[in-house]
């Protein structure tokens, strides 16, 4: 039985750790090359030594557009094409419009926003001159609803949702499919889970998700699964989105 992504070559960003390192494995287990790109050097290396010939971790500080050309070069270096970029890397930061500076404000929208948007535009035309290729971008349930005391995030992730819809309008005559997710709350270093028990309690499946959850996710995004499907808007959220539990 052939694999959903065998022969295949995945850029995943923010994949040295959470919803990225489990994204990483499972493509690995599902046939694909995977180059492994962070800013986090110690456990990307890790990862990618775990995952053994078939992962390459690269260094990459995604608001640069310098880092994407020389991580993007690396890839094409040792896989000779790029079939799959997920765009996963992000931050948060916690605090009301009033007491969150400028520079704050701007670091969240330089990773999220910027960082997105130069993943796109750098590997589109490599995807373009391989025929094709997939990109998915990781926004938010805060790119759907809004969360005071988030709002930096909430902007970056809306931004998100707009750009995907528009790169899949622009690149869909080039064969490239563009597509977005929104997860909930999902276990990772971003989330804190006590603070979210209530919360989580009253959604439909009532427990935080898995980064693997997220990670089967992506695998159908970017296989031939999901190959009528770009511009779309996929939201794994344990029901949170459809309303609370009374």
């Amino acid at each position: 039985m052939s694999k959903a992504l065998e022969g295949r070559v995945a850029f995943v960003t923010g994949a040295a750790q959470g919803q990225g390192a489990a994204i990483a494995r499972l493509f690995v287990t599902e046939g694909a090359r995977v180059v492994l790109a962070d800013v986090l050097d110690a456990p990307g290396r890790e990862l990618a030594s775990e995952l053994g010939s078939s992962a390459r971790f690269v260094h990459l500080d995604v608001g640069s557009p310098a880092a994407w050309d020389a991580a993007v070069q690396i890839a094409l270096e040792i896989n000779f094409k790029l079939d799959v970029l997920v765009n996963n890397a992000g931050i948060i930061h916690r605090g009301s419009i009033e007491d969150t500076s400028l520079d704050e404000y701007l670091r969240v929208i330089h990773v999220n926003q910027v960082g997105c948007w130069l993943g796109m535009r750098t590997v589109a035309p490599h995807m373009r001159a391989n025929g094709g290729g997939v990109i998915v971008n990781t926004s938010s349930l805060a790119g759907l609803t809004a969360t005071a005391g988030l709002a930096a995030y909430t902007a970056s992730k809306y931004a998100i949702r707009g750009m995907t819809r528009v790169a899949a309008l622009e690149f869909g005559p080039s064969n490239i499919r563009v597509n977005s997710i929104y997860p909930g709350a999902i276990r990772t270093s971003m989330v804190d889970e006590v603070a979210l028990a209530a919360v989580t309690a009253r959604q439909p499946i009532a427990r935080i998700g898995l980064p693997e959850e997220i990670a089967k996710l992506m695998l159908f995004l970017c296989s031939d699964a999901s190959s009528f499907c770009t511009g779309a808007e996929f939201t794994i959220d344990g029901g949170y989105s459809a309303g609370a539990r009374t």
